[in-house]
């Protein structure tokens, strides 16, 4: 018997893969957050199969998605980053990716913290089909606001709630997905 998926997960075998070990799975910590930031706004406008092929050419080019590394990046490495064709050569999302780790540094609790702060409180029922999830929520928009107010770009409620997503602050997997309810928020 086949195992039931969200609809968006059974294209390619990179989807499938994300979608049962890595999507909607809580992820904690500052540089794990960051990365996941910084690859939601890379990903804006772009498919998210783009973003997930490239992923390893990302955390290479951003050393590992290190924050206090990332920070530090200059013009040199906004020249080294826009020559490489294995990420997304946008210099706007490039520039916000140097700054959002300059603005991680400055939260005094930490990136982590501050994002799982916004994270609804409670389960609430699975979506009965994609057409039911929504594409921003209350909880987005406070998020992408804060996250503004600290300094952050490329961070709209849109993907703030993709964000949310992935990284397992919201469940959104479909009813009838093997995943809806299987991994405990948080």
């Amino acid at each position: 018997m086949e195992l039931q998926r969200c609809a968006w997960a059974t294209s390619t075998p990179d989807y499938v893969a994300y979608h049962d070990e890595e999507w909607g799975v809580p992820v904690h910590g500052d540089d794990a957050l960051f990365e996941r930031v910084c690859l939601e706004a890379f990903q804006s406008g772009l498919s998210w199969i783009t973003i997930l092929r490239k992923r390893p050419a990302f955390r290479a080019a951003f050393a590992g998605f290190s924050i206090d590394a990332v920070a530090d990046f200059g013009d040199d490495d906004v020249a080294r980053l826009m020559a490489d064709a294995g990420i997304v050569r946008n210099r706007a999302k490039i520039e916000a990716a140097l700054r959002n780790a300059r603005a991680a540094q400055q939260l005094p609790d930490g990136l982590s913290a501050l994002l799982w702060s916004f994270a609804p409180s409670g389960p609430r029922p699975a979506p009965a089909t994609l057409a039911d999830v929504p594409a921003t929520t209350p909880e987005s928009t406070a998020l992408a606001t804060g996250l503004k107010r600290a300094g952050f770009a490329f961070v709209g409620p849109t993907t703030a709630y993709a964000l949310m997503q992935a990284t397992g602050m919201v469940d959104d997997h479909v009813a009838d997905c093997f995943r809806a309810g299987a991994v405990p928020l948080g």
